[in-house]
C-alpha cells in the first residue's frame, strides 16, 4: 500500500452557483466508514459514480494534525467493497455527497454538496504546506475554516443529517 502525506484545509461555504465555477469533474460519492484499523487509523470505502462509470476505493488515514494526515488510498473491486461493508461502523451513517472539482488560479478545489443542505457546502483544497496562501474563488463565499472542527467532518455531518448551527 503506497503511503502519502495529505495536507488539506476545509472551509464552510455558502452553496455557490456551480455553473459559475470552472468545473472539471462532477462525482457522486457514497462514503462508508469502517471499524478502526491499526494505530486507530480511520478507514472508509467509497462508491464513486462519474460519467456513468462506477468505481470503488478503500482509504486508510492516520491524522497527524488537524490539516495533515498520512493516507493510503487505492481502487478495489465491487466484491471487495461489498465484503468490507460488513465492517461498517454502527455509529456512522454513510455519507452521500456530490463533489464538484474545479480550478481557480492554478488551485484544484473540491466542493462537496450534501442532499440535506441547499444553503451550505464544504470546500477543500490540498496544499503543498500547511501555511500555503490560498487564493479563494470570487464566486464562493467562504464562511470559515473548519479544518480542525470535528463537527464538520463527513462522519459528523452524515450522522447529524445537517450542518451544525
Amino acid at each position: 500500500m503506497p503511503k502519502g502525506l495529505e495536507i488539506e484545509r476545509k472551509f464552510l461555504v455558502e452553496l455557490p452557483d456551480v455553473s459559475r465555477l470552472d468545473v472539471k469533474r462532477k462525482i457522486g460519492i457514497t462514503q462508508t466508514y469502517l471499524s478502526a484499523g491499526e494505530n486507530d487509523s480511520q478507514r472508509r470505502v467509497r462508491r464513486i459514480s462519474e460519467n456513468g462509470e462506477i468505481t470503488y476505493t478503500y482509504t486508510e488515514k492516520v491524522f497527524l494534525t488537524p490539516v495533515t494526515r498520512e493516507e493510503n488510498e487505492f481502487e478495489i473491486t465491487e466484491g471487495e467493497y461489498r465484503r468490507l461493508l460488513v465492517q461498517t461502523r454502527k455509529d456512522c451513517t454513510p455519507v452521500e455527497k456530490v463533489r464538484y472539482c474545479f480550478n481557480y488560479h492554478d488551485q484544484l478545489f473540491e466542493l462537496d454538496t450534501y442532499p440535506f443542505s441547499k444553503q451550505f457546502a464544504i470546500m477543500e483544497l490540498e496544499l503543498k504546506s500547511p501555511d500555503q496562501k490560498i487564493d479563494f474563488p470570487a464566486d464562493v463565499k467562504v464562511l470559515r475554516d473548519v479544518s480542525a472542527d470535528k463537527k464538520y467532518s463527513n462522519a459528523a455531518l452524515a450522522a447529524a443529517g445537517k450542518f451544525p448551527s
